[in-house]
């Protein structure tokens, strides 16, 4: 059993948290999809899923600062449950989530135990994780896609009205 400790205090930090709470005040009445944890739980698990079968996972579990392999694994669900955390910085100040909750997990993977080489891959991936394409870092391109595919948009009762529907590939069946 690999147990995700340094995840799990991702989880429990109270400025984490707090964002999550943020998020969910400013997406109330949204019609579309919510940025929550089920959401950042869900990007979290299908970019493992996606890096394992495309066997992409030696990419992330490279040898880090400190001269110790590092975990992809917990470096993968970090970056998917970090992912949308400044979503309501966008709202509220119209800056880039991906740019904000880069900046404002540092101190979350700090507190969480993962060291600097960790840190720079998780909040690059954060910061890519909006366009990926083929600049952006292996984390970045699989957490980018993982985005998409965690969303139900085949299920959607907004689906009409989205203007991402025709670039997401969950737009006509639930691909995981």
């Amino acid at each position: 059993m690999n147990f995700l400790y340094r995840v799990d205090n991702i989880l429990k930090d109270p400025w984490y948290n707090k964002c999550l709470e943020h998020n969910a005040a400013w997406e109330r009445e949204r019609r579309f999809c919510r940025h929550d944890l089920q959401h950042m739980l869900d990007v979290a698990r299908i970019t493992y899923m996606l890096m394992l079968e495309d066997g992409c996972l030696g990419k992330v579990a490279a040898i880090g600062a400190s001269g110790k392999p590092l975990d992809g694994k917990e470096i993968i669900y970090a970056a998917g449950l970090l992912h949308d955390m400044g979503r309501w910085v966008q709202y509220k100040t119209g800056e880039d989530h991906a740019v904000a909750g880069a900046r404002m997990a540092g101190p979350v993977l700090d507190r969480a135990g993962f060291d600097a080489a960790e840190k720079e891959i998780i909040t690059t991936a954060i910061r890519e994780h909006r366009t990926g394409g083929p600049a952006a870092s292996p984390l970045g391109r699989y957490i980018c896609r993982a985005d998409d595919l965690a969303r139900p948009c085949s299920r959607c009762a907004a689906r009409a009205d989205c203007y991402k529907i025709d670039r997401m590939e969950t737009a006509r069946l639930l691909l995981y």
